[in-house]
């Protein structure tokens, strides 16, 4: 406990310290001068000026008396709708006032705004110009012509400078326009051109000279310039505060050492400009709350940041306490967990500084909120994931698992009972139960086959036909087990209700009375002859309620896409299953089971209110307070799925059966209401978030974006990357880690056989979220059987028709973000569209399958005869190949030699 301790503290300290390191801090000419002048907008609030945000003399008062040290003057954009309060009060505090008039398409409104700042400029004093129209021409509102009589028309009524405001261009490209005005009121923005704020104040000077140079003896003012502190890139140029802090301390030092008559705009964030694309409400000096976002002295620094390093250290601990809980974690283990805990903490920092230093309307606070409740389940399930990583990687090995060295210890004991009487008293009495429906006969009698050749003296075996009227499935399992003797029983149920639960209650009416342990198989399994000589010894344990071996398949040769099933199954049997043992949370899968049965009777027996009969009991009897234990040694070979449409649709009986489970089940949870243990507790709760949840938001998360889309490309708003695109990014590259790494440390398969269970694990993440979607609205669906033994057709339908769809669709959606990013090279939307193509991964893995199953390279043979014809290609010595061995006769004839 003390090496944790200190691992905790050294991560937590190395955390500071990263803060400590990373802290950005930047020089900047200081400016201790007062500013000529700043643009003003007395609105309030994210509503639009002409929708309901009057101004009022008070916000007008209080905003121009936190203004009137900074500036010496004030520009307007308009006359009306309360604008025209602020001249007088800006007298009051010795303010000057450039008055603007908005000139738009709409005459009477231009009519009205021209009048109003006449009649300002004429009745107060400290209005030193007036601006007619504001980019009027750039936006195409009038034309040159028209601009200029309205300019006149103003001029000919006032004795103040009357001019307009354009973007620098628009004078050079109109010199009609300069004739026209008293002087030359240039907009000079160098972020929407696309330059770094590095290069901003430069460009602004070369501009401004080009100015002067243009129009010799003119007044020229720079009525704009500014750098925005919050949004998205354009090109080169990036927001942020220190980069408007830095870029308006240097143009404004280097204006006044030139003697430039500029306005910065501009005073105070105008969060009702959202409509100007990310970074419209964020060109202030003073932040919404009318709070300075820099200072014009010292060092620029980031005030807030050592809360904003509180914050992440204090969630990194808290989230690095549950290690304290875990037994006997060793130093990289603690180590790897507590640095996650702390990636998580930093991350959590980000987004509340990004919620503090954003303003939002409702679509996008929306937006933000439903982001962040869908990626809380993800962060979960990622640090769930290096939690097994850790475990598997750099923690102790298994203690709980059953092993062939363990049980070898236990056989001392099977050996003194074998040399006693062979009348089989000492061996608890097992009784096999073989469901079957509709299942190929000769199958069938190979698992009956094996299960006589069982290497254990006391046990029976049930085999329960179930609703299978024809008789060419039932009459030859009939006439096989009185072949194999008395310990068979053959039970033809018809009119069985509660699908495969009910088929096994009838299979318990029908045991024997002495049974002591209930063994479940299915009746494709052909089981090893030591399976209850090795597993039944841990029932010695009067607490042992259940014991479980994994399922194994013996035809996963049969195809390529066979083959990587089998290699997807593989990883659930070695590594879900092996962790979730040391903290006796197994799921129980109904093959190759064995279930004390006094823990099957205190847990009420099979139900039949879920389709996953198996699983629900399992639950039920660690409710209960019974010790389950689980080994990875194969005891017993099946069959896989028959056709990607069967892998599917077993798939989505786990996944409904899952959700049907934790609907039943929740209330167990809660405290008191069981004697599940917290560990257990918590691993289902992940188990089930990591399952169900994962592939559930993953479907949904995309879906969502692809409805974002449109609105990222074509209404300039972009996904703010840090707090929502890159934590889903960081999630798949958890994912992919957790499956190679845990993968290559306990699955004994080879690199292609992995990559391909990748594909097939990333496949049925639509069937799983439709199961879930399907789990919320209905209570019971059918029990659809798994195809298996060959006699499955494979569907003349599509296999991944609305997997296609959705993944060509998040491709499309990709492409369409790149396209429309092309000019504005946004990196959020270029981050954006990775995103779409990673989530489009899960549904075209689905696709590939699905064709995979069609083509001629699914079979072996093309392989094996492609490796034949590229060697004599290459010049290879052609090798005779041995007839290949299928995989059930290899499994066989290991059966037999373990037997012999």
């Amino acid at each position: 406990m003390r090496a944790v301790v200190a691992v905790l503290l050294f991560v937590t300290a190395a955390h500071a310290g990263l803060w400590g390191i990373l802290r950005d801090k930047q020089q900047a000419p200081d400016f201790t001068g007062i500013l000529p002048s700043v643009s003003y907008a007395p609105f309030d609030g994210s509503a639009h000026p002409d929708v309901d945000n009057i101004p009022t003399a008070e916000r007008i008062r209080s905003d121009l008396k936190t203004l009137s040290p900074m500036t010496r003057a004030i520009r307007l954009y308009s006359s009306t709708g309360g604008v025209e309060l602020v001249p007088p009060i800006a007298n009051e505090v010795g303010l000057k006032v450039t008055v603007g008039a908005w000139i738009d398409k709409f005459t009477d409104r231009n009519e009205r705004e021209m009048q109003a700042a006449v009649d300002l400029a004429k009745h107060n004093s400290n209005v030193n110009g007036i601006v007619v129209g504001n980019e009027t021409i750039y936006r195409a509102d009038q034309k040159v012509e028209d601009l200029i009589k309205l300019i006149q028309r103003v001029k000919s009524q006032v004795s103040v400078p009357v001019t307009t405001g354009e973007i620098w261009n628009i004078w050079l490209e109109h010199p009609e326009l300069a004739s026209s005005v008293d002087f030359i009121a240039a907009h000079i923005l160098p972020y929407w051109e696309g330059f770094s704020d590095k290069q901003a104040v430069d460009q602004a000077l070369i501009i401004y000279q080009k100015l002067r140079d243009a129009f010799p003896g003119k007044r020229i003012v720079i009525a704009e310039f500014g750098w925005p502190s919050a949004g998205y890139n354009l090109k080169a140029a990036v927001p942020g505060p220190f980069e408007q802090a830095v870029t308006l301390r240097n143009f404004v030092s280097r204006a006044e050492a030139i003697g430039m008559e500029y306005n910065i705009v501009e005073a105070i964030d105008q969060p009702w400009k959202y409509f100007e694309g990310g970074v419209g409400p964020y060109w202030g000096i003073l932040n919404a709350s009318r709070q300075p976002k820099f200072a014009w002295t010292g060092p620029v620094v980031d005030p807030d940041y050592w809360k904003l390093a509180l914050i992440a250290l204090l969630v990194g601990i808290l989230l690095s306490l549950p290690i304290l809980q875990l037994a006997a974690p060793t130093v990289m283990q603690t180590a790897m967990l507590s640095a996650a805990a702390h990636g998580v903490g930093a991350w959590a920092a980000t987004v509340f500084a990004y919620w503090a230093g954003h303003y939002f309307v409702f679509g996008s606070a929306f937006a933000l909120t439903l982001g962040m409740i869908l990626l809380t389940p993800l962060v979960i399930i990622a640090l769930a994931r290096i939690e097994e990583i850790a475990a598997v990687a750099f923690g102790r090995k298994p203690r709980r698992l059953i092993t062939r060295a363990l049980t070898d210890a236990q056989q001392a004991k099977i050996q003194q009972d074998k040399a006693r009487p062979a009348d089989a008293a000492h061996y608890p009495k097992v009784s096999i139960h073989v469901p079957a429906y509709f299942e190929p006969p000769e199958m069938l009698k190979q698992t009956l086959d094996a299960l006589a050749r069982l290497d254990y003296p006391n046990f029976e075996c049930v085999v329960i036909i179930n609703n299978t009227p024809d008789p060419a499935f039932t009459q030859p399992i009939q006439d096989h087990c009185r072949e194999l003797g008395e310990r068979f029983k053959f039970i033809n149920a018809e009119k069985v209700q509660g699908f495969k639960a009910g088929a096994l209650r009838i299979a318990m009416e029908r045991t024997a009375a002495d049974a002591e342990i209930i063994g479940i198989i299915d009746a494709d399994y052909v089981v090893t002859p030591d399976w209850l000589k090795d597993l039944v010894p841990a029932f010695d344990d009067p607490r042992v309620g259940l014991v479980q071996a994994p399922q194994e398949h013996r035809d996963g040769d049969r195809s390529l896409m066979h083959y990587i099933m089998n290699g997807e199954y593989a990883g659930f049997f070695d590594i879900g299953m092996v962790q979730r043992n040391e903290y006796n949370g197994i799921i129980v899968h109904g093959t190759m089971c064995l279930i004390r049965r006094a823990a099957m009777d205190m847990a009420g027996g099979w139900s039949s209110d879920t389709i996953c009969e198996d699983s629900d009991l399992g639950l039920e009897i660690m409710e209960h307070g019974w010790l389950t234990h689980y080994t990875n040694t194969r005891y017993g070979f099946g069959l896989l799925p028959d056709t990607y449409e069967a892998f599917k649709k077993q798939r989505h009986r786990w996944a409904y059966g899952g959700f049907q489970i934790i609907k039943k089940h929740w209330r167990r949870f809660m405290p008191g209401n069981s004697r599940l243990s917290q560990d257990q507790k918590r691993e289902f709760g992940l188990g089930w978030l990591n399952w169900l949840g994962a592939e559930s938001l993953g479907v949904v998360v995309a879906i969502l974006n692809l409805i974002w889309v449109p609105i990222v490309a074509f209404a300039d708003i972009a996904i703010p990357d840090k707090i929502l695109t890159l934590p889903i990014i960081a999630s798949f590259i958890v994912t992919l880690a957790h499956f190679l790494t845990l993968y290559r440390l306990r699955v004994k398969i080879n690199v292609w056989q992995m990559l391909g269970a990748m594909i097939a694990a990333m496949s049925v993440q639509w069937t799983v979220c439709r199961a879930v979607a399907q789990g919320l609205i209905t209570e019971h669906l059918a029990f659809n059987r798994t195809s298996k033994g060959g006699l499955t057709m494979m569907s003349v339908e599509f296999q991944a028709f609305w997997e296609a769809v959705i993944g060509v669709l998040l491709l499309i959606g990709a492409g369409v973000l790149v396209a429309s990013n092309s000019f504005r090279q946004i990196t959020e939307i270029y981050i954006f569209a990775g995103v779409l193509v990673l989530q489009s991964l899960p549904f075209l893995a689905a696709v590939a399958i699905a064709i995979l199953e069609n083509s001629r390279i699914n079979a072996f043979q093309w392989w094996t005869a492609t490796r034949i014809r590229t060697a004599e290609l290459i010049g290879l010595r052609p090798v005779t190949l041995p007839p290949a061995i299928p995989a059930r006769q290899k499994v066989a004839q290991e059966i037999h030699t373990d037997a012999a």
